[in-house]
């Protein structure tokens, strides 16, 4: 005889479940690396994606609190950037997972492991808030072609196309939109 569990509107919450891969370790995947390659990509991809994470929402913050008579101008570009930063918080993470490790999420956990400086509680003057962005965005490029050189060296040629045609390439180009902010050119003026 066959027994059913009754139906129920309830929902069947769980206990705290029981942690099945610790942060730091990564699974065997047949994808023809090494698990010291993998090893070494997964925690240089986990720098980066604590780095990227907090540089979208510096991005986020500095969108929504901009002021002054560049406003519309730098509140759309921000909010741009912090879209395609998020494009690739997940492209880092999901590389991350598919070479067997563990992505790191927690906010917690990525202010423990960024290395970029934690901005003022208030709003900062527009060219503060410029300069910290491309102060972040330089971190994230020096480390991530150092680990591309490294990955392509090991034989992980993923992870050294996403640093390189993702990473490097979005950074690039963010930085130069956000560094034409901060040139001293005078304003059009009429002619008579």
């Amino acid at each position: 005889m066959e027994t059913t569990t009754p139906t129920s509107s309830q929902p069947m919450l769980q206990p705290d479940g029981t942690e099945v891969q610790a942060f730091g370790t990564v699974r065997l995947f047949p994808i023809g690396l090494s698990h010291a390659t993998r090893a070494y990509s997964c925690q240089r991809l986990n720098r980066l994606l604590a780095d990227t994470q907090v540089l979208y929402s510096l991005y986020k913050k500095h969108h929504w609190t901009v002021r002054g008579a560049t406003f519309y101008q730098l509140h759309q570009l921000f909010d741009k950037h912090a879209g395609e930063q998020l494009a690739l918080v997940d492209a880092l993470a999901e590389r991350i997972q598919s070479l067997g490790g563990v992505a790191v999420g927690d906010p917690r956990h990525i202010a423990e492991i960024t290395s970029i400086p934690r901005p003022p509680d208030g709003t900062e003057e527009v060219p503060a808030m410029l300069s910290r962005m491309l102060r972040a965005h330089e971190s994230i490029l020096i480390d991530g072609r150092a680990a591309a050189v490294r990955a392509a060296d090991m034989g992980d040629d993923g992870t050294n196309d996403l640093l390189v045609s993702q990473v490097v390439r979005t950074g690039e180009a963010h930085v130069w939109f956000l560094a034409e902010h901060l040139v001293n050119t005078p304003l059009p003026r009429p002619v008579p």
